[in-house]
């Protein structure tokens, strides 16, 4: 690694050697310096670019130029006519100072087109990228073209983050790509097909709306295609065969439409690989678009799901995965007032799970190591429909309706065996987990602007969601012999549950902005959230000769109707002053909670007053501070309320507690942004703290492996402290990462009636430099630390990961593409009591005739074998080591055609 590191450098310092620096002021006729300058380097006797800079607030500009050739310089500005000076550089050439003064343009469309040949132009609030300047050629997927994007990053999630801040939505054409999901963007959208890329900040789709709100954490990236790709169906089929202990397969298709009034977007995906393009866990955070509703407002209220905590399926940490995956996307522009649009999508997942997992619980010290191989079958489908109709500059109103639908299934073989100071137990398990959620969810905004002081926006949202989750576990020891009156003359022990949650939940409300003037405005909000859930469950015995042993006590059902209201008038005020912009604001909200269980009728009324407070140092255009504070009111829903037994799993079960108030958290963030593209450094962190007062916690009483619990407000206060920070820059051909995240948090637990303190201190280094050589090999090497502190009553585990990695991409001979990929782990804790290294290697070679639609390529994944992976975790009872059994070594042979 060490000798891979130093060769890397070695060569990045000769492609940089023997240059030197040109550099300058940009200034306008009557010597005014001139700020987002383009200046553009291309060699005479090629015509290709070398270099470019865009000037900063002094209207100076830099690069560096190889000597040796002759170079023609062209500065330019939008509105001011270009300038163009010729360079020779002899070698050993000193550094060249050279201005440029712009004069008024005669001819506005010549301007715009020598500008959008720069390979980055910033107008305003929009940064447009022109990819074939940072691209190779090796590119596959948008994801590939965005790492190269000065201040553009991907995460392994498929998250993009532009200087710091996530990407809220993804456009082509101007039309929503599947409602803006980034992650089938970057993993789907052919990186040829790309022209420019338009980052859109300040974003708000809603024209009414614009600068009235507090837009600075909106960014929107749109996709412009090439020529070649509008009005013409484009996109890839491929299809594959491999070996790796069995047979495997791949088949994709990946199509797309684009016309001025529509487009079509339709993606399937059918393989054994590992590769899953839509997971469990995307399915349950895939809003579809829909807005969060109120989030100034101060009230936390979430509908959770059904809780058996089904595992979630990841490439890296599944033995085996199947997936059938397709869908489609449309827009159409019926006319110059009404848009519509809308998708299809369905995910068919069969998963193996083989795990290991240590726990060490906090309050007895007592271990339990469990073993388990699960079979679970995911089938999602989700469809929407949306219609924006817009008569007039002056009156909006958008529909949009969501339906998901899901099946999901788990099989669980397991052995726990529990260790303590009476021995050891073992206890063979068997779980069956079954769901078939439903949810729709409907939405309708409406926006009139009556005159330019006086704006009106309205919102109303309904939530329909069923759940019918059932348990079954089937045990060797006799569990929760103190709450279940279970026959125990039986072989086995088998449990069942069955449950039912359905929910009405409906959000509305009513905003008014009165604009005093362009630098303040006024916003009053009325508005409610009312919401309805009704909570059935019970547990029963199935005997060894099939007869049903049915609980009656109260406490093994539940039959609850539970309400949740909250009607509020807010208050908020925006305004600029000077590099400052404040938008303090207060709620006062009238709350109601009320149930209905065994009999009992609860209902509680109280009045809160919310204060938020937004505020932005704007530094320069590039360069801000921005302070966010809320003070929410945390409220749970039905989960906490039932008051019967669940089963969450089969050595827990939970109760929930009528008597349960909301929570106080008061939260605070701190960040800071600065992409200078003066020198393309990108430097950006954030601090933010948050403080739980009467939180809801679980009060826990743990017997060996079996856990009881029950919601509480705590009387001690949570606290949690985090950090990030991010650098980047580049230097020519090459850039410089670094990256840090740590948090720090302070929770208190109940276990076993007594109070208990746990610290958890999360670190996560990493540094890396990268090369984006045009027509020379590229590399990456960089390092990986995470270090994680679990301190939970006696218990203090600290375990590290050290990651090495490094990649690499080569194009060579006439056609040829080779791509490597590897990353080492050393997985260890602080006693010496777990270590696992090994090692991930992917590597793909292509062959792709120039001007070819047929490639061919050999790809393979985990070349090196390793058999599993290491992961921690801790919860309020016991931390978590857990060793994950994943996909052998993949060789494929396949063949795409690109349309």
């Amino acid at each position: 690694m060490k000798n891979l590191f130093v060769l890397f450098l070695l060569f990045s310092l000769a492609t940089t050697a023997q240059s030197i620096k040109v550099s300058g002021v940009v200034k306008d006729s009557i010597g005014t310096p001139l700020e987002l300058a383009n200046v553009i380097a291309t060699r005479t006797d090629t015509g290709e670019m070398e270099s470019y800079a865009i000037s900063n607030t002094q209207g100076r500009y830099q690069f560096n130029l190889p000597t040796g050739a002759k170079y023609s310089l062209v500065a330019s500005f939008l509105g001011l006519a270009p300038t163009t000076q010729e360079l020779d550089i002899a070698p050993g050439a000193d550094d060249i100072s050279l201005d440029f003064v712009l004069l008024p343009a005669e001819n506005q469309l010549d301007d715009v087109e020598i500008v959008y040949e720069m390979p980055v132009v910033v107008r305003g609030d929009t940064i447009v990228y022109n990819t074939d300047s940072f691209t190779n050629g090796t590119e596959q997927k948008l994801g590939d073209v965005l790492k190269k994007l000065p201040g553009v990053t991907v995460t392994d999630d498929g998250e993009i983050e532009v200087e710091g801040q996530t990407v809220s939505k993804v456009m082509i054409e101007g039309k929503d790509f599947f409602d803006g999901d980034s992650k089938l963007a970057t993993k789907n959208i052919p990186a040829d097909a790309l022209k420019k890329v338009e980052v859109l900040k300040n974003y708000n789709e809603v024209d009414q709306m614009r600068g009235l709100g507090n837009d600075q954490d909106n960014i929107a990236i749109n996709l412009k295609l090439k020529e070649g790709k509008k009005n013409f169906w484009f996109g890839e089929l491929q299809g594959g065969i491999g070996d790796g202990e069995q047979t495997r397969y791949l088949g994709s298709a990946k199509l797309f439409y684009y016309s001025p009034r529509g487009s079509i977007n339709l993606i399937g995906n059918s393989n054994n690989t590992g590769d899953v393009p839509f997971t469990f866990r995307d399915y349950f955070n895939f809003t579809g678009g829909f807005r969060n509703f109120n989030s100034r407002g101060g009230t936390s209220f979430n509908i959770s799901d059904s809780g058996l905590g089904f595992l979630v399926s990841q490439n890296n940490r599944a033995n085996e995965i199947k997936t059938n995956f397709g869908a489609a996307n449309f827009s159409y522009e019926a006319s110059d007032a009404l848009d519509l649009s809308g998708f299809l999508l369905f995910s068919d997942n069969s998963t193996d799970f083989i795990q290991r997992s240590l726990r060490n619980y906090i309050a007895t010290g007592a271990t339990e190591v469990n073993t388990q191989n699960s079979n679970q079958s995911n089938q999602l489908g989700m469809a929407k429909f949306s219609a924006i109709y817009k008569p007039s500059d002056k009156l909006q109103l958008d529909y949009d309706v969501l339906a998901k639908k899901s099946q999901q299934e788990e099989m669980t073989d397991a052995l726990s065996v529990f260790t303590d100071e009476n021995g050891v137990t073992n206890n063979p398990i068997d779980e069956n987990k079954d769901n078939n959620p439903f949810s729709l969810n409907q939405n309708l905004n409406a926006y009139y602007t009556l005159n330019e002081k006086n704006i009106f926006a309205g919102f109303v949202q309904h939530l329909y969601q069923k759940e019918d989750p059932f348990y079954q576990a089937i045990v060797t020891q006799q569990p929760f012999a103190q709450i279940l009156p279970l026959n125990t003359d039986q072989d086995r022990f088998n449990i069942n549950q069955d449950k039912m949650i359905e929910t009405n939940k409906l959000d509305s409300k009513i905003d008014y902005y009165y604009v005093i003037n362009d630098k303040s405005n006024l916003n009053l909000t009325l508005g409610t959230t009312q919401s309805r859930q009704d909570f059935n469950s019970a547990i029963f015995q199935i005997l060894d000769n099939g007869n049903q042993n049915e609980f009656t006590d109260e406490s093994l059902n539940n039959d609850v109707v539970y309400r949740f209201s909250d009607v509020f008038l807010g208050a908020h005020y925006k305004f600029k002053t000077g590099i400052f912009t404040f938008t303090p604001g207060v709620t006062l909200h009238n709350y109601n909670v009320a149930s209905e269980q065994l009999g009992i009728e609860t209902s509680e009324n109280e009045w809160k007053l919310l204060p938020d407070l937004y505020a932005i140092a704007e530094f320069k255009q590039s360069e801000s501070l921005r302070l966010n504070y809320q003070m929410t009111a945390d409220y749970t829903d039905v989960n906490n309320f039932a008051e019967g037994y669940v089963f969450n799993n089969y050595n827990q079960m939970f109760r929930g507690n009528r008597n349960i108030e909301n929570a106080i958290f008061h939260t605070a963030r701190l960040n800071y942004f600065n992409f200078n593209m003066f020198n393309f450094t990108n430097l950006n962190g954030g601090l933010s703290y948050t403080k739980r007062v009467d939180a809801i916690k679980t009060s826990t009483a743990i017997d060996q492996i079996n856990q009881a619990s029950s919601p509480i407000n705590s009387n001690f206060v949570d606290e949690v402290l985090s950090a990030n920070g991010r650098f980047q820059k580049t230097f020519r051909k090459w850039k410089a990462n670094l990256s840090a995240n740590v948090s720090y948090s302070e929770l208190n637990n109940i276990i076993n009636a007594q109070p208990t303190l746990s610290q958890n201190f999360t670190q996560n280094y990493q540094g890396s430099v990268e090369t984006n050589f045009k027509n020379a090999p590229n590399f990456e090497v960089g390092y990986n630390r995470s270090i994680n502190n679990y301190q939970n009553g006696n218990s203090d585990r600290v375990f590290y990961t050290d990651r090495p990695f490094a990649n690499m991409d080569v194009k060579f001979l006439n056609g040829f593409t080779f791509t490597a990929d590897w990353s080492y782990y050393n997985y260890q804790d602080k006693d010496d009591t777990v270590q696992n290294e090994y090692s991930f290697f992917e590597a793909s070679l292509r062959y792709q005739k120039p001007e070819s639609k047929w490639e061919f390529r050999l790809d393979g994944t985990n070349l090196f074998n390793v058999d599993s992976l290491n992961n921690d975790s801790f919860n309020e009872t016991f931390s978590t080591t857990t060793e994950y059994f994943v996909m052998p070594r993949i060789v494929m042979f396949s063949v795409k055609y690109n349309l």
